[in-house]
């Protein structure tokens, strides 16, 4: 009677809490329970209650380590039969449940009936320490845990524990060096099946996260999370030592290392460390000469992704981040970070031996090269070395006759924006460099120290 059920769709017995019926009585009795809370079935080894007896047998073989459905194809073996099932489709590739809405298919029907949630922002499942909801109970089990400080999964190699069994094992992986998910359309592999898709992102250029203010897209969920931190301002982690705050907790470890002077990735090569693992990846370019990212528009190749984003900004003219006191905008958050300091005076890096401050760390290490005497940047043509990259730059380019800043009213072209800034001005008549002792105005910086001489 009850198998004829799941033919003719019957469902004859209501819950009197909820709207939901159910096939059997015995499935109303278990759902009753989770309004009630009841759990009547006892771990006999820990202090866990259980809905039913069969998530107790399920949940003795944790204790026991029983795993009695083995795959017949990968000799895998799982705690319960629905976990082999699902692992099958592994193999066979079986997607049996589709989304009526979008054209994705899952390999169960629960990750089906999450899956729905991104197209009805449903959350049913809500944290009872704060104001959050989440769409699984294990998201919301996860999320518990950043309340209570919980974290049950240890390594047993290094003791490091974890919030979720998932990361655990994902960190297992740092020890045993292995990458079991491997890209089937490059030669990559990946510690973890999450990074592995969103790498499969790059290339499908799937970005299935839009950002409901502007219209930006995103890889991961993450992502889009952090982006809408640039529109609400939301910076909801603090430094324990100064008054900052940031935007992600990735960003606030790499600023801790400024206050600890921890610098934990050091290049193979030549020794120099780095507070980031990305600094080191994008340096140790510099030793292979490796540009694996090309603009589409010209023939440059760049060392990182965020080197050629900027660069792109070149062609389109895109200048997406403003000042809020002047009506400037920058192409780069850190060009705009820099300039901000021109209103605010604000100079934080300052010189150990003469106390010279400076709006920039790169500006405090090149001058701290007038103290050595280092000049780490020779030219490959003429036996010349410079104390910065950039103006060695500026010096190959008496070697190319390259001139690539051009005044868009003359024509006339310059080896270096700042001269090509100076020469607009012949154009505006605009002098921006007074004279403090006679107030009298130049149009070039260098001019009024020639100036400021003749009072002296």
């Amino acid at each position: 009677m009850t198998h004829r059920k799941t033919h003719m769709a019957e469902k004859p017995f209501p819950c009197d809490v909820c709207d939901k019926w159910f096939k059997t009585s015995n499935h109303l009795t278990v759902h009753r329970r989770t309004h009630t809370g009841e759990k009547p079935f006892p771990c006999d080894v820990c202090d866990k209650w259980f809905n039913t007896n069969s998530e107790l047998m399920v949940h003795r073989r944790t204790h026991t380590g029983e795993k009695p459905f083995p795959c017949d194809v990968c000799e895998k073996s799982f705690s319960q039969k629905s976990n082999l099932m699902v692992h099958w489709r592994t193999h066979t590739g079986d997607k049996p449940f589709p989304c009526d809405v979008c054209d994705k298919w899952f390999n169960t029907n629960s990750e089906l009936t999450v899956h729905r949630r991104t197209h009805t922002g449903e959350k049913p499942f809500p944290c009872n320490a704060c104001d959050k909801w989440f769409k699984t109970i294990y998201e919301m089990t996860v999320h518990l845990r950043t309340h209570t400080g919980d974290k049950p999964f240890q390594c047993d190699v290094c003791e490091k524990s974890f919030t979720q069994n998932c990361n655990l094992m994902a960190h297992r992986r740092t020890h045993t060096g292995e990458k079991p998910f491997p890209c089937d359309v490059c030669e990559k592999s990946f510690s973890q099946k999450g990074i592995l898709m969103v790498h499969q992102r790059t290339h499908t250029g799937e970005k299935p996260f839009p950002c409901d203010v502007c219209d930006k897209w995103f890889k991961t969920s993450n992502h889009l999370t952090v982006h809408r931190r640039t529109h609400t301002g939301e910076k909801p982690f603090p430094c324990d030592v100064c008054d900052k705050w940031f935007n992600t907790n990735s960003e606030l470890t790499v600023h801790r290392r400024t206050h600890t002077g921890d610098k934990p990735f050091q290049c193979d090569v030549c020794e120099k460390s780095f507070t980031q693992s990305c600094n080191l990846m994008a340096h140790r370019r510099t030793h292979t000469g490796e540009k694996p990212f090309p603009c589409d528009v010209c023939d440059k190749w760049f060392k990182t992704s965020n080197h050629l984003t900027v660069h792109r900004r070149t062609h389109t003219g895109e200048k997406p981040f403003p000042c809020d006191v002047c009506d400037k905008w920058f192409k780069t958050i850190c060009e705009m970070t820099v300039h901000l300091r021109t209103h605010t005076g604000d100079k934080p890096f300052q010189c150990d031996v003469c106390e010279k401050s400076f709006t920039q760390s790169c500006n405090l290490m090149a001058h701290r090269r007038t103290h050595t005497g280092e000049k780490p940047f020779p030219c490959d043509v003429c036996d010349k070395w410079f104390n910065t990259n950039s103006a060695l730059t500026v010096h190959q380019r008496t070697h190319t006759g390259e001139k690539p800043f051009q005044c868009d009213v003359c024509e006339k072209s310059f080896t270096q924006s700042c001269n090509l800034m100076a020469h607009l001005r012949t154009h505006t008549g605009e002098k921006l460099f007074q004279c403090e002792v006679c107030e009298k105005l130049f149009s070039r910086n260098c001019n009024l120290t020639v100036h400021r001489s003749r009072h002296t």
